[in-house]
């Protein structure tokens, strides 16, 4: 650890990340997510406990598997995509959680709207 923080501030701290967070145990099962404002994907209470499979479109789950047992496996620590999603560019990242001693945890999903970052030109600095 690099500090201690309530835990009912690192909520506030992870509601206002710009990204959407989702973490699935070691036994794939939703365990938490932010409330990240107009969620791309939105997400109810009722997933919490659920199986990831269950959350997911037939058409990606032979996908979503697979990443989940390479990460279970060590055979990686992350996946990314894109996606086009009503005129937005949508990045979708999965990353294994570890403990210390690399023991598989859980896999977290992170979600963001890139669109307006890929606008980004030149260098906008603080001073």
């Amino acid at each position: 650890m690099t500090g201690k923080v309530d835990k009912e501030i690192l909520d506030d701290l992870l509601n206002t990340l710009p990204v959407e967070i989702t973490f699935l145990d070691k036994d794939d099962t939703v365990r938490y997510f932010n409330k990240n404002g107009a969620r791309i994907f939105p997400r109810s209470p009722a997933v919490l406990g659920r199986k990831v499979q269950d959350c997911h479109p037939k058409k990606s789950l032979h996908k979503v598997n697979q990443i989940i047992e390479d990460f279970k496996h060590n055979r990686r620590d992350s996946a990314e995509f894109w996606i086009d999603l009503d005129n937005r560019k949508i990045y979708i990242r999965y990353f294994a959680v570890r403990s210390q001693n690399g023991k598989y945890l859980g896999c977290l999903e992170v979600t963001e709207d890139i669109t307006e970052i890929q606008k980004i030109k030149g260098e906008k600095r603080l001073l």
